[in-house]
C-alpha cells in the first residue's frame, strides 16, 4: 500500500482552537472584535511590548509600518535579496526604493558587514529578514542605524519565538512584523502582527489598517458605541478578524511546545545528514541564539548528488515527500530587474543560495517516522545506501 502524501509543512490545530473558532461563529460576532482584542493582550504580554497590532498578514504588517514613515519619491529602504517578494513589494507599494545587501552565505541573513556600504543620503530604514527563524546579527545592525538615524524595521515573519542573545525578538528593538501563515511557527489561517514601542508608529497602523477611521466596527457597532466617524487619512482593509484570533489564543500558548519539536526535528536533519556530500547544511552564527526552525534549508551540492535542486524537488514528489522552495533571490524576478536595474551577479551569495536551497518537511506532528521515510527517499533519489 501508498504511503499518503507527506507534506513540507502542516499546522498543527488543537481541538480546544477548533471549539473557539465554533464558539466564535455562533457568537455572532465574526470580524473585528473582543476575541481579536484579547489576541493583541497576550501577544504584547509574550513580546513585553507596549503596542501589538493584529492584522490580515505580516505582509499588510510590513507596508502599514512602512507606509507610517510617509516615504518620499527616492527614499531607499535597505534589505536582503533572500527573501519572499512581499518584503520588497512593501517598499514599493510605500513609495520607497529597495536597496539589497548580499546575505552570509551559511545563514542566509544579511551580512551586516556589508550594509553601512549600502546606506546612503536617502536612506530612511532598515528592514533585516530573520530567515528561517534564525536571527540577524542586530546588535552592529542598530547600532549603524542608530549612527544614521534610520529606523528598523524587522521582517520577522519567520521569527516567532527566536532569541537573540537571550532577548525574544519582539521584545527589543524598534518594530517588528511576524506572521501567522499556515506554514508559520503558530498560525491564524492568515494573519500577521506588528509589534513596536513607539507610540506614534502604533498610532498610525491603528489608523491606516481599518480605512483612515478613528474607530473600528468593535468602537461602532457595539452596545457603547457611535456611528459616527472620522476619516482621518486614507487607509487601508488590513484589519483581523475574531474567527483568526480565535485560533491565535490557541496557538500562542502551544508555541513553546512546537518550537521544542521543530527543533528536535531540525537537529536530527542535522545529524543524519552529517556525512552526506549530498548537501551542504544550515550553518549557525557565533552570537547567542535561539532559532525558531521556521523552516529547515539545506543546499543540494548538484554535482554529489547528480541533479540539480528542481530535478530533486520533483523526484521527492514521485517518492511522496512535499518540499518547498524558500526562495528564489528577489533581485531575479523580471520586475525587480527592469524597474531598479537588478542583474545577475549583482549578489553572489544569494543566487548560489537560490539555486540549490530547498525545504525539507518539518513541522510539529512530524514524527520520527515522516522523518526516516524523507531520508528513506532521498537515498533512494540519491543511490545512497
Amino acid at each position: 500500500m501508498t504511503e499518503e502524501f507527506l507534506p513540507f509543512s502542516r499546522p498543527t490545530i488543537s481541538r480546544a482552537a477548533i471549539d473557539e473558532v465554533v464558539a466564535c461563529l455562533e457568537s455572532g460576532w465574526i470580524t473585528t472584535g473582543p476575541r481579536v482584542k484579547k489576541f493583541e493582550e497576550e501577544l504584547r504580554r509574550y513580546f513585553d511590548a507596549p503596542h501589538a497590532l493584529a492584522l490580515s498578514s505580516a505582509t499588510a504588517g510590513l507596508h502599514l509600518a512602512l507606509a507610517a514613515l510617509e516615504l518620499k519619491p527616492g527614499d531607499e529602504v535597505i534589505t536582503t535579496p533572500m527573501t519572499f517578494a512581499a518584503s520588497l513589494n512593501t517598499i514599493v507599494l510605500a513609495g520607497g526604493k529597495p536597496v539589497l545587501v548580499d546575505v552570509e552565505p551559511d545563514t542566509y541573513n544579511m551580512d551586516v558587514a556589508r550594509l553601512a556600504r549600502a546606506i546612503t543620503k536617502r536612506t530612511r530604514a532598515v528592514m533585516p529578514v530573520h530567515f528561517a527563524g534564525l536571527p540577524v546579527d542586530l546588535d552592529p545592525l542598530y547600532e549603524l542605524a542608530k549612527q544614521h538615524g534610520l529606523r528598523v524595521i524587522e521582517d520577522a515573519a519567520h521569527a516567532i519565538g527566536t532569541e537573540y542573545k537571550g532577548k525574544r525578538i519582539g521584545a527589543f528593538g524598534d518594530t517588528q512584523v511576524f506572521s501567522f501563515h499556515p506554514n508559520k511557527n503558530i498560525t491564524t489561517g492568515e494573519g500577521g502582527c506588528v509589534v513596536t514601542r513607539d507610540d506614534r508608529l502604533a498610532e498610525q497602523i491603528a489608523l491606516l489598517r481599518f480605512h483612515g477611521m478613528d474607530r473600528e466596527a468593535w468602537n461602532r457597532f457595539g452596545k457603547t458605541g457611535s456611528q459616527h466617524y472620522e476619516i482621518i487619512r486614507p487607509g487601508y482593509k488590513y484589519n483581523m478578524m475574531d474567527i483568526q484570533a480565535a485560533l491565535g489564543l490557541h496557538q500562542l500558548p502551544a508555541l513553546a511546545g512546537f518550537i521544542k519539536r521543530r527543533t528536535e526535528i531540525a537537529h536530527r536533519y542535522q545529524k543524519l545528514l552529517a556525512d552526506w556530500p549530498q548537501w551542504t547544511r544550515p550553518g549557525a552564527p557565533k552570537y547567542a541564539h535561539r532559532h525558531a526552525w521556521h523552516l529547515y534549508v539545506p543546499l543540494i551540492n548538484p554535482e554529489a548528488a547528480g541533479m540539480d535542486r528542481d530535478a530533486f524537488m520533483t523526484g521527492m514528489k514521485e517518492r511522496n515527500i512535499g518540499t518547498g522552495l524558500h526562495y528564489r533571490a528577489v533581485h531575479l524576478y523580471p520586475y525587480y530587474r527592469e524597474h531598479f536595474g537588478f542583474k545577475p551577479g549583482d549578489f553572489p551569495h544569494a543566487e548560489s543560495i537560490s539555486e540549490r536551497i530547498v525545504s525539507l518537511p518539518l513541522f510539529p506532528g512530524m514524527s520520527d517516522t515522516d522523518q526516516d521515510r524523507v531520508i528513506a527517499a532521498m537515498a533512494d533519489l540519491f543511490k545512497r545506501k
